[in-house]
């Protein structure tokens, strides 16, 4: 559950600072005073996108910080798959906003991307807004909660495993008719590149193999001239590097007995003697395998020709390139001599897909169709007793194609009377019984997932005196099962039976408009409730009243 809140400089709220309570509370104030502005606030920390012009004006920074009791919630696979720490006695969500732009989120102080905040901050607060009476218009939504109630989750993902399986094979069965198809009308041009390519007899690291040795047989003569100079100043029998260094080494090796000094030295030239003997040699090797072979230089010109012709054609640049086509060639010729057989492997492998995608969807029907009478069942006794006596609610399920969600179209149908044909409720419904039809599921849903906490935001649109009380005590019945239900509200009779009551207020002041929240006392909230039954003229008659409000809700 939210045990505590802090905003700071977002929009009209300088610093709110408080305290929640588990159970059912409310929260009134007048029309503009800054409730949406706190449920905005709120809507942050489940990942809504936020606006730098949300910051309290002349501010450079905002913060939205909650805190969470989750001890009585299973909720530590929740933040293991999103690599999150779990501190379930205090869960502290975080976010930040600068005047430049920026967000940053954070959970536990460590920080995290805006969908992981998302994903547990969409696990932890549900808000119940006005227009999320719209979901009733959504397919999806009512088959979303018939999943919920016959506790579908592990079947449905099974089933979506499967599906996809069956919708990637028969994929690949389209995709493969499609190629044999194309590939049969050009199979012929296809066979004469494929000799082709395959006539050139290409390898991997030819290319530079080729132009280097063709470099090194167009200047042989260059080479071999070098080789032969070089030759001539290392090992000339007059004047040659080696005789030197080997006569200076020995005229060293002569005075080492009277001048040892010279001993050290002596060893380097005698190593320096045989090093460069040694690199003379091979300079002498090197000059007999040079020679200028113009056959050896026309071979190798006709290879690379062959090369570069075939890049040119094929529009690559290298030789790799020439054999990524030549088996991509190979691949598709295959599939012309080879395709039905790959096509029927393919297509048993997409009917026994289906197969097993049909036999899950068939039992998510079963389930579907299970839960759908305690859907029906349950709402008709919530309607029933929110002032409802003639109401029909039915679960309607139709079969579609196999699709994602299995191959079920759900649709609530409708009808407050007995005298009204039953259609989709979201069809002909009034805002109060939509209202009303929207908190019987939500306390229906919410029996059978455990949200830390829900907030109704005005839930009680188009209803009022004993309507409003039997919906605010099934809002104290869904506060009371380990979880904790805030309640938006203008109605006094719904604002009477929180065990809880807020007050949003807004004040002028010399920097402009600020908003504010707090905890009412005893006093203090008997006095809104009268201000709620008579309006800003507070009556001893409205005082009476609202006492007797909170008497008759237990207060």
């Amino acid at each position: 559950m939210l045990k505590h809140l802090l905003i700071k400089n977002f929009t009209l709220i300088d610093k709110l600072d408080i305290d929640f309570k588990p159970g059912f509370s409310v929260i009134t104030g007048e029309t503009g005073a800054g409730k949406s502005i706190i449920l905005g606030a709120i809507g942050l920390l489940k990942g809504n996108r936020a606006d730098s012009r949300q910051i309290k004006a002349g501010e450079q920074k905002c913060i939205i910080e909650a805190h969470f009791d989750l001890t009585r919630y299973d909720m530590k696979a929740v933040f293991e798959n999103n690599d999150i720490d779990y501190q379930p006695d205090d869960t502290i969500i975080r976010r930040e906003l600068t005047a430049s732009g920026k967000s940053r989120a954070f959970i536990n102080d460590s920080p995290v991307s805006l969908s992981a905040m998302k994903a547990i901050g969409e696990q932890l607060i549900d808000i119940h807004s006005q227009h999320q009476n719209l979901l009733l218009q959504k397919q999806d939504f009512q088959l979303n909660v018939v999943d919920i109630i016959a506790k579908n989750n592990i079947l449905l993902k099974n089933y979506r495993l499967a599906f996809n399986k069956y919708n990637d094979t028969r994929k690949q069965v389209e995709n493969l008719k499609k190629k044999i198809e194309a590939d049969r009308e050009n199979e012929e041009f296809m066979r004469f590149q494929l000799n082709e390519l395959s006539e050139a007899g290409l390898q991997g690291g030819q290319q530079e193999e080729l132009e280097q040795k063709n470099e090194m047989l167009s200047h042989s003569e260059d080479i071999k001239s070098a080789l032969y100079e070089a030759d001539s100043l290392l090992n000339d029998d007059d004047n040659g590097v080696i005789g030197r260094i080997h006569s200076a080494a020995q005229k060293l090796q002569d005075i080492e007995g009277v001048f040892p000094e010279v001993k050290e030295l002596a060893e380097r030239l005698d190593s320096t003697y045989i090093e460069v003997k040694d690199i003379a040699d091979e300079i002498s090797s090197g000059m007999e395998h040079v020679d200028f072979d113009p056959n050896e230089l026309e071979f190798v010109n006709s290879q690379l020709d062959t090369i570069y012709t075939l890049e040119k054609k094929y529009h690559v640049d290298t030789v790799e390139d020439l054999l990524k086509k030549q088996e991509e060639l190979k691949t598709s010729i295959d599939n012309i001599d080879n395709g039905d057989e790959h096509l029927q492997e393919l297509e048993k492998a997409a009917t026994e897909a289906m197969k097993k995608a049909e036999e899950l969807a068939a039992q998510l029907t079963e389930a579907r169709k299970k839960a759908a009478e305690k859907v029906e069942e349950e709402i008709k006794t919530r309607l029933v007793s929110l002032g409802m006596p003639h109401v029909r609610f039915q679960v309607d399920i139709k079969e579609k194609p196999l699709a994602a969600d299995g191959a079920d179209c759900v649709c609530f149908i409708f009808s407050a009377n007995t005298s009204t044909q039953l259609r989709p409720v979201s069809e002909i419904a009034s805002g109060g019984e939509i209202a009303r039809v929207m908190l019987s599921l939500k306390a229906m849903i919410s029996g059978a997932v455990k949200l830390p906490t829900i907030i109704f935001d005005e839930i009680d649109t188009g209803v009022s005196g004993k309507i409003a009380e039997r919906m605010a005590r099934i809002m104290q019945e869904m506060g009371h099962q380990d979880r904790q239900v805030i309640s938006i509200t203008h109605l006094p009779q719904i604002a009477a039976l929180g065990t809880t009551h807020y007050k949003v207020s807004k004040q002028e002041t010399s920097s402009g408009t600020t908003s504010h929240m707090t905890m009412l006392n005893d006093e203090e909230r008997v006095r809104e409730i009268a201000q709620m039954l008579s309006g800003s003229d507070i009556t001893e008659a409205a005082l009476a009243n609202a006492k007797a409000l909170l008497a008759s809700a237990g207060k």
